[in-house]
């Protein structure tokens, strides 16, 4: 408890997590205002008149949640690989092991408090994105009727808790290579390399992008056939899509992959030097 409270502490302080959280809501809050003022226009074309889906409630709580996932699900790679990689580069990890702290339980540890941060920064978030959705809505002329709907918000708890899953899947894979390279930058780009490979591969290999790591996030929160708002590169080569149930379990298995990967790496690397 010791390790985790500190490393709270310790980001918490770090600049990068509120550059990462300012990023991830400024440009959230951008796509929206800027896709209700498009849309709102006496000539908008059916393309853009389908943008008010994301300001339209309660339909706008799903697809603001789904649109975090594919947006800050590159964030959340970067802060994992940020926080991983300064362990080796700034030598604190070093530090812990000569104190006689057990290497798999300091990797544990830390990444549970970089797990905590990416939720409430997708918690603000998503809080932000609904307030600026309201906003957007005013502007196009939406009713906001539907924010109040309690079938939706009965369900919302679940949603988040499994949003929180699949946004910590993307941070523990950016914690899991920056630990393999060693090294904030090569980890930081190694991730970046990672998530946009993925949406690439699309044009290969569409029914096995399905269950590499951003896509299976992106699709536990919607349904087979959604589109258009998760972040994905809209615009691409369709993506057949897991059922959320499915997408559960693989968001499941490479997030115990990544930390799995990590601690075994850390547990016998050579550190002492």
């Amino acid at each position: 408890m010791r390790i985790f409270v500190a490393t709270l502490r310790k980001l918490v302080r770090r600049p990068a997590s509120f550059v990462t959280l300012g990023l991830l809501i400024g440009l959230l809050a951008l796509i929206l205002i800027a896709v209700s003022a498009a849309a709102s226009q006496p000539g908008a074309s059916p393309q853009e008149r389908q943008g008010l889906l994301l300001v339209t409630f309660p339909g706008a709580y799903t697809i603001i949640l789904s649109f975090i996932l594919g947006l800050g699900g590159l964030f959340a790679v970067i802060y994992g690989a940020a926080v991983a990689g300064s362990e080796w580069t700034w030598g604190t990890l070093k530090s812990a092991v000569a104190r006689g702290e057990s290497r798999s339980r300091y990797q544990l540890l830390s990444f549970a408090a970089i797990a905590l941060m990416i939720g409430m920064g997708m918690l603000i978030a998503f809080a932000v994105g609904i307030a600026v959705a309201v906003v957007g809505a005013n502007i196009a002329g939406v009713s906001t009727a539907g924010i109040g709907d309690s079938e939706t918000l009965g369900t919302l708890p679940e949603l988040l808790g499994k949003g929180w899953l699949a946004i910590v899947e993307e941070g523990a894979l950016g914690f899991a290579i920056a630990t393999l390279a060693r090294s904030q930058l090569a980890g930081i780009g190694a991730g970046i390399a990672f998530f946009f490979g993925e949406q690439f591969a699309a044009l290969f290999l569409p029914d096995v992008v399905k269950y590499l790591p951003f896509n299976a996030a992106n699709a536990i929160v919607t349904t087979p056939g959604e589109g258009g708002f998760s972040g994905g590169g809209g615009g691409g080569p369709e993506v057949a899509s897991l059922a959320p149930d499915q997408a559960l379990l693989v968001v499941l298995a490479w997030l115990v992959g990544s930390i799995l990967v990590a601690t075994l790496f850390t547990e016998r690397a050579e550190i002492s030097g």
